[in-house]
């Protein structure tokens, strides 16, 4: 009986660590969001007119690709465009194209890819494409740490229920130790240690980790 009472306290406790966890993440999640987009409002702004006068890289000033969020909810995830308009019909429409970009972990080296745009290399190397993701952390579809959102077909790589037990995240566990040079399963077992071990700490690990590598521009592509 006292043994039983332990393991109910213990089980109390943890919970109650958690939910404190989570709304505090959140709280972080909306300031950080906030001020983020508010500082990179003239990164917007010079997007958008490289965009509206580049003839090569003419189209809308976003992109949004649907991937999988919490609970299995579908959401669609924000970048700067760094592809051709129309991209993603382009590639399942070309069976080499596709069949190479499932065999290279979901990805296409940007020299591979004939849809990534002069200006859209910059974007991704840079990752200054990654910027509008702070537009679905502030909605609540993501969080500034988490699991990488992963496409529906990428589901099958992952424990699929522990994985989408969780908010995606901007920046994640295996973007701080290799990013796109690290594949699947490795990839999988370091988002999935993520979620064993998520805590305050961790997350300001990951997003010191994931700093570095953007500024060494490591594995962006």
């Amino acid at each position: 009986m006292i043994e039983s009472d332990s393991v109910h306290n213990k089980e109390i406790t943890f919970t109650k660590h958690w939910s404190f966890y989570l709304i505090n993440k959140r709280i972080f999640d909306i300031v950080i969001s906030l001020v983020a987009l508010l500082l990179s409002s003239p990164v917007y702004l010079v997007v958008w007119i490289i965009n509206k006068f580049s003839k090569s890289n003419r189209g809308p000033l976003l992109y949004k690709q649907v991937r999988m969020g919490q609970y299995g909810r579908k959401f669609g995830m924000y970048k700067f465009r760094s592809m051709v308009v129309g991209a993603e019909e382009k590639l399942k429409n070309n069976e080499e194209l596709y069949k190479r970009y499932v065999e290279n972990n979901y990805k296409l080296k940007p020299n591979e890819d004939p849809r990534i745009t002069r200006f859209g290399r910059f974007l991704r190397k840079s990752s200054i494409d990654e910027i509008p993701q702070f537009i679905n952390i502030l909605k609540g579809d993501m969080s500034l740490v988490g699991p990488r959102p992963v496409i529906e077909e990428e589901l099958k790589e992952y424990d699929s229920y522990k994985l989408l037990s969780v908010k995606p995240g901007a920046m994640g566990l295996w973007q701080a130790v290799g990013r796109s040079q690290i594949g699947y399963p490795e990839r999988a077992n370091i988002e999935m240690r993520y979620i064993d071990k998520a805590s305050v700490l961790l997350d300001l690990k990951i997003i010191f980790g994931n700093f570095v590598n953007i500024f060494k521009g490591d594995g962006a592509y």
